[in-house]
């Protein structure tokens, strides 16, 4: 029987993307039967033979069944109610864990009590550093998004918007947002805070949860000296249209939750017109660069699915008012 403390608990949900599971659970495979990690996967009811996968190929991996896709934030809250670890890392499916990088965020973490979630480095498919961090959304940031400005002044704070652009992702440093690819939380902030808001299916939690950690006196750092690869979109490939929408709705979520009224119709402005911008410019790209035609298209087609779907939603929230 094992008498040694839990110091780790990583928590990763999956929902399909068979192979990305299984690279993500391989590179873990040195911490089989270390008495201090354990490992849980959510499995959101997969169809393509995942949880089978897990048993089989990785009995020593605590795995739990969902009966239906309950989307991230919940799978993930139902693994950190499981789990009993110090730090609780939340990982995505598609992430690749070197041998470093999980002892190198304990090390940090155990040397700085006031920090209470630490990302590490996201390393991507086309070797370079991807962002895994973000600026808490405002109607300016959104407007400095939807206007494009970021790509335009690369250097100034004041007109990358949300995304960052200016920030050296060389360097550790406190950020606003860590995104929720790769997150290792402090039990003791967990248990001040609370759990992911399961009220968001899939986007929009882990800025929710930076935005509560901040209000709750705990810094969000983004540490340089732990790196991660990260494929990204292995589960919204499968339907990227549907998932852009979602990202949409998660961000309508966060303005109602956080901001109220006269923010959410200031962003859905902002929104109408990013897509909008993003409509034409995309229409344009297709017919003037053939080769970059059927991506354009299909980007165009997200857009303006996209306003379709802002469209219904507000003339059903009309209907419920009259």
């Amino acid at each position: 029987m094992n008498t040694q403390p839990i110091a780790l608990s990583i928590i990763i949900v999956t929902w399909n993307g068979k192979q990305f599971a299984w690279e993500c659970l391989d590179s873990l495979r040195n911490y089989q039967g270390d008495p201090t990690v354990e490992i849980i996967v959510v499995d959101n009811a997969s169809s393509d033979g995942t949880p089978d996968l897990v048993e089989h190929e990785f009995p020593w991996v605590r795995l739990i069944h969902n009966s239906a896709n309950l989307g991230f934030a919940k799978a993930n809250n139902i693994g950190m109610v499981a789990s009993t670890g110090k730090y609780v890392c939340l990982v995505n499916s598609d992430v690749k864990v070197p041998l470093d990088c999980l002892p190198n965020m304990h090390v940090f973490m155990e040397a700085s009590p006031s920090v209470g979630m630490l990302g590490p480095r996201m390393l991507c498919p086309n070797g370079q550093v991807g962002r895994s961090y973000m600026r808490f959304p405002t109607l300016w940031r959104s407007l400095c998004d939807a206007l494009a400005l970021r790509r335009v002044f690369r250097s100034s704070r004041s007109l990358t918007g949300i995304m960052m652009n200016d920030f050296n992702n060389g360097q550790t440093a406190e950020v606003e947002v860590l995104n929720g690819w790769f997150l290792m939380v402090r039990r003791e902030a967990l248990e001040q805070v609370g759990m992911l808001d399961a009220d968001f299916f899939m986007y929009g939690e882990d800025i929710d949860w930076s935005y509560r950690f901040h209000k709750a006196g705990w810094k969000r750092v983004y540490f340089s000296g732990a790196s991660a690869f990260h494929y990204g979109g292995a589960s919204s490939a499968v339907a990227p249209v549907r998932f852009y929408i979602e990202m949409r709705r998660a961000n309508l979520q966060l303005c109602k939750k956080h901001h109220g009224r006269l923010w959410t119709i200031g962003y859905e402005a902002v929104a109408s017109l990013h897509e909008i911008v993003r409509l034409m410019g995309y229409c344009i790209l297709g017919i003037v660069r053939k080769p970059e035609r059927p991506k354009a298209l299909s980007k165009a087609k997200r857009s303006l699915r996209c306003i379709q779907w802002m469209i219904f939603q507000n003339r059903q929230a009309g209907i419920k008012m009259s």
